[in-house]
């Protein structure tokens, strides 16, 4: 019987307990307009990455691609800092 209530109280959270801490709001708007700098960043990346693969290539649809692949990578930074601020 004492093995039932150590499991009930594990898994249900007491109510006594303080809530988690949130973040100090300048904290969260440092996390937040992260996202201002490192979307173009990506992308510019990817494109000089793409422009330097066709200059020694010597192609012309490279940047293409790299600006792509730049513009996914920002997209995923993106998704990964708003989904891990969820819990804030």
């Amino acid at each position: 019987m004492g093995d039932v209530a150590s499991n009930v109280s594990t898994i249900m959270p007491n109510p006594n307990s303080d809530p988690p801490e949130k973040k100090n709001m300048l904290v969260q708007l440092a996390n937040y307009s992260q996202l201002a700098f490192i979307f173009p960043a990506a992308t510019v990346a990817g494109w000089l990455v793409g422009l330097a693969l066709d200059h020694w290539l010597h192609t012309t649809w490279l940047y293409l691609a790299g600006l792509i692949v730049g513009i996914i990578a920002g997209f995923v930074e993106l998704i990964r800092t708003v989904t891990s601020s969820k819990n804030l």
